[in-house]
């Protein structure tokens, strides 16, 4: 699930099937298999639902708790609140909306992985910096530094892109810098050389253009200029 690996059924992801469903997390597991082989890289963000189910199942608590348990309070993150989809308007809404919040969730309570959760460019920014600093924070360690290692490091491959745990891995003008590229432009980049994080907020933008692109073509020459 974390390097994006693991085969499923279908030739194009079904939204619709399994976010109307009454279990979006057994409903992505029903989609598990097929004749694709186990390392072969297939993105997926419906198989990323899996994910927030493992994790509700070993902490006993709903994702969204865990993660201000664990994250958005020692990040100074307000927490979001449950957002809930009923239909597929409601679904459209959400992801083009201007001023949507919160976390969408399934009717189980189970929030969302692969999309769904409305952060600002600062809350954005910080967890960048978060792994930039090998995951402390002040004086407290939220992140141990091994998995930063571990899930910023080439995994698997689709094509010429390397990736690593739920972060594109980038080779920027000889530095390894790592990305988390996020559906219509929003992005989180963090190059761990040059001490730069970089977020990018964005409604709904089908076919976005290149945000890594940009940042190298226009934000880090500003950045190096202005150092």
């Amino acid at each position: 699930m974390l390097t994006m690996t693991a085969p499923y059924k279908y030739k194009s992801e079904p939204y619709t099937k399994v976010y109307t469903s009454d279990d979006w997390t057994k409903a992505a597991l029903n989609l598990l298999g097929g004749k694709g082989d186990f390392g072969g890289f297939k993105y997926s963000t419906i198989g990323m639902q899996i994910l927030s189910g493992i994790l509700q199942n070993a902490t006993s608590q709903s994702v969204l708790d865990f993660a201000t348990d664990n994250l958005f309070g020692a990040l100074g993150i307000n927490a979001p609140h449950n957002a809930i989809i009923n239909c597929k308007e409601e679904y459209l809404g959400f992801i083009k909306g201007k001023n949507v919040s919160g976390w969408v969730v399934d009717p189980k309570g189970t929030n969302t992985a692969g999309w769904g959760l409305a952060l600002t460019p600062l809350d954005m920014a910080k967890i960048g910096q978060l792994y930039l600093n090998g995951g402390l924070w002040g004086k407290n360690q939220i992140i141990p530094s091994k998995w930063i290692e571990d899930s910023t490091r080439e995994n698997s491959r689709w094509g010429e892109l390397s990736y690593g745990y739920l972060w594109w891995i980038v080779n920027d003008m000889g530095n390894t810098c790592y990305a988390g590229l996020g559906d219509g432009g929003n992005t989180i980049f963090v190059n761990p050389e040059k001490k730069m994080v970089i977020s990018i907020a964005s409604r709904f933008m089908p076919r976005a253009k290149d945000r890594i692109e940009l940042i190298r073509t226009f934000i880090v020459p500003w950045f190096e200029e202005n150092q």
